[in-house]
């Protein structure tokens, strides 16, 4: 089962001082690493459209091996706390820089370069390898070797190839219900309205072979509230409760994810 998500941009409005916005996104962005999102897709909701800006940037930043963040992120005011932002150490991140390290089957990132009019890939091991994909340069760019040490040969792959969890997207959508009303698989609306979640029913989406998107509301809406009487027209959407006899009067998103994520994981593997 691929799994993605769906968060308002209003999610940081319980947060005054953008040092605490950064703090948060770096929570949810380790939730989303932990259980293998596939896609978090942010959507428009609320006033505060600076918020959404914010979000995408830092996840987007956090996903994205650190020897790189330098060539594809300029200093800009966005990433001013990027200092308390905790790292994912997801696969792609963990790789080796020496080169004598590189076996053939190997995969990475890098960014594409260009040397006297002809493209390499900088692939984070201190030297420069022909690249000869269709990635124009200076974008990044998913590679696997053909050859290890010390030919170095390389291939541009899709993230698809990869068979183990490489690192999340992530994707801006103007309001939810599009979002809904694209989607082709299942959908999971966490809500305290909906059936408490049992084995039996999310096994019904553990079991599939369809994507399921999990979506989550606002500090201040539920997904009901920001759907509003456009509900009964979103199609494969079952509302779930996670947290039961809650005893505090609301769950935050980073709580709600974690929680909800944790769950979801544990029935996929049982």
């Amino acid at each position: 089962m691929k799994l993605s998500v769906a968060i308002p941009e209003s999610s940081l409005s319980d947060e005054s001082l953008k040092i605490d916005k950064t703090r948060k996104i770096s929570v949810l962005a380790r939730a989303c690493a932990i259980f293998k999102i596939d896609t978090i897709y942010v959507y428009q909701e609320g006033e505060n459209k600076t918020d959404g800006a914010l979000m995408l940037m830092i996840l987007k930043y956090l996903e994205t091996p650190q020897f790189l963040r330098r060539r594809l992120f300029p200093k800009m005011n966005d990433l001013k706390f990027a200092g308390v932002l905790q790292p994912l150490k997801i696969p792609s991140h963990i790789t080796p820089a020496n080169p004598k390290k590189i076996i053939r089957g190997d995969i990475r990132e890098g960014i594409v370069v260009s040397i006297k009019g002809k493209k390499f890939v900088d692939a984070g091991i201190n030297q420069l390898i022909p690249f000869f994909g269709k990635t124009p340069v200076g974008k990044r760019v998913t590679i696997q070797f053909k050859e290890g040490y010390p030919k170095l040969s390389v291939k541009e792959i899709n993230r698809n190839e990869i068979p183990f969890y490489w690192g999340y997207s992530v994707k801006e959508r103007a309001n939810l219900f599009s979002l809904l009303s694209e989607w082709k698989g299942n959908i999971i609306i966490t809500s305290r309205k909906g059936k408490t979640a049992t084995r039996e029913q999310l096994s019904k989406y553990t079991k599939s072979d369809l994507d399921t998107l999990v979506v989550f509301g606002s500090p201040e809406k539920g997904v009901h509230e920001i759907l509003s009487g456009k509900m009964k027209n979103v199609q494969n959407a079952k509302t779930l409760n996670f947290f039961p006899n809650q005893a505090t009067q609301t769950v935050r998103l980073e709580e709600a994810l974690l929680g909800t994520l944790a769950i979801i994981n544990a029935e996929n593997n049982s």
